[in-house]
């Protein structure tokens, strides 16, 4: 009872520390949200090798069976990857690329699929950390989860009991669902249930001929036995978990009490006895049940592969062809409903190349409304006075006005005053911070005023050197 009693205590001080959990919210539902577990890769598909799956009500095929995988990264962000799946992963209403992890923030919309006949999205979540004792029974557990049954009770060691198929088959008898459909993560209230044989025989098409071919009555009838069968196992499987529900219960009241009387602790030995009973129980109809889970499938895509090569060969089939008309009709109806689907996909992404070209076609106009506002600044606040041209060599004088050097140098030869405020010059600064300025702006202009210039600076360039000789040679005549 001791022990009991501290397991009890060291788990809710643990939980008390790690309540907050990171999940995805079902939008609109109160049921089917997914637990994000940390340090661990979170796969959701239809397939059973993930850990949390999925099944579509509407579209079977609408989900993949690897559909994404969410990581956590080591600064504590999550991310979503697309596993190529068929509808894509659609985050805050735009598809993600496929195998390139996209970062999510808290509050991100996250999208599996894609919405059908007008409806909304059928999987549609939101990224929310909250506290785990508010939101458990919101969560759906995971195709991996289901085993792991926390129970404060000590186990004794002792050999487990395994049960034969006679025994697995004798018990109870309530409406179940495959595990398939428990671990789904649609909400209670439009939850599917077990397929039936019939349903089963719907996808397998018959087929007529010697050897028994695929889809033949023998073939279907031990899928049905196989479909029952599993459905049995998954009664017992319910039974069970509500048998050691009870027996855990009463466990708990009996640890909970402060003082215990031998009648009590014979009581506690037995319910722990009973309830190693019925984990031997649980634990052989689980395993049970997956193996036939897993002949199953196998089972089926084994159908599915014959059916393909059966349509090879077109000409040695053709009257078997004709007795399977009426079952591939129905197949071509579905067909036609996914198409329609892949018709919204499309349509979805034509709206968005619009929106991008319209995009692209604002940022064109504003560029070309930014240069034009730059060769107006050029035009009329970087000319020169003298002439009319953008500065070239720019200097500017003591009374702070700036001209071409070029252009003052010959000005001062006539009058030794400012162009402009008429203030007698001192000195003239080079000013670099203009020169810099009109070259940046200059490489967005036209290349026709980018070529005036250059010839207007080569022309300059060429009169300095002219006068430079002439220089020379009347200071020679003067020695």
């Amino acid at each position: 009872m001791e022990e009991v009693d501290e397991e009890q205590s060291s788990a809710g001080g643990e939980n008390h520390v790690n309540d907050k959990i990171w999940c995805l919210k079902r939008v609109g539902k109160d049921a089917g949200w997914l637990r994000l577990y940390e340090n661990s890769e979170v796969t959701i598909g239809r397939g059973l090798n993930v850990t949390h799956q999925i099944l579509s009500v509407s579209c079977p095929l609408m989900i993949s069976r690897n559909h994404c995988m969410l990581k956590q990264r080591e600064d504590g962000q999550w991310t979503v990857t697309d596993n190529e799946s068929i509808n894509g992963v659609w985050v805050n209403g735009t598809r993600i690329s496929t195998r390139k992890p996209h970062v999510l923030q808290q509050g991100d919309v996250v999208r599996l699929g894609v919405p059908l006949d007008g409806n909304p999205v059928e999987f549609e979540y939101i990224l929310v950390r909250r506290r785990l004792s508010k939101i458990k029974d919101f969560l759906t557990k995971g195709v991996g989860t289901e085993a792991v049954a926390n129970i404060s009770v000590p186990k004794p060691k002792k050999s487990k009991r395994k049960f034969g198929t006679d025994e697995v088959e004798a018990g109870t008898t309530l409406d179940s669902k495959s595990k398939l459909y428990r671990s789904s993560n649609t909400d209670k209230s439009s939850a599917q249930p077990c397929p039936t044989a019939a349903a089963h025989q719907r996808v397998l098409p018959s087929y007529s001929g010697p050897d028994d071919p695929p889809g033949s009555s023998a073939h279907c009838s031990d899928s049905s036995q196989q479909l029952a069968t599993l459905q049995r196992y998954n009664n017992n499987l319910r039974a069970l978990k509500e048998r050691m529900g009870a027996t855990q219960k009463r466990a708990a009241e009996l640890a909970g009490q402060a003082c215990a009387s031998p009648e009590q602790q014979r009581k506690m030995q037995e319910l722990q006895e009973q309830m190693e009973v019925l984990r031997g129980q649980l634990n052989t109809q689980q395993e049970m049940a997956l193996h036939r889970v897993e002949m199953l499938e196998k089972s089926i895509c084994e159908e599915e592969r014959r059916l393909e090569q059966a349509q090879q060969n077109e000409d040695g089939l053709k009257k078997q062809l004709e007795e399977a008309l009426k079952e591939q009709r129905k197949v071509i109806e579905e067909l036609k409903h996914e198409r329609e689907g892949f018709k919204e996909v499309l349509q979805a992404k034509d709206k968005e190349l619009e929106v991008t070209k319209e995009e692209k076609e604002k940022a064109r106009e504003q560029k070309e409304e930014v240069v034009t506002q730059m060769t107006e600044v050029l035009e009329n606040e970087l000319q020169c006075i003298i002439c009319s041209e953008l500065f070239i060599e720019a200097v500017t004088l003591n009374c702070a006005h700036s001209f071409c050097q070029h252009c003052i140098g010959d000005w001062r030869k006539r009058k030794d005053e400012c162009p402009i405020c008429r203030q007698a010059i001192l000195s003239q600064t080079r000013s670099l911070v203009l020169d810099n300025c009109i070259d940046r702006m200059v490489e967005n202009l036209s290349t026709e005023m980018k070529e005036r210039r250059l010839a207007l600076i080569r022309e300059r360039k060429g009169e300095r050197s002219e006068q430079s000789p002439v220089c020379g040679s009347g200071s020679d005549r003067q020695q």
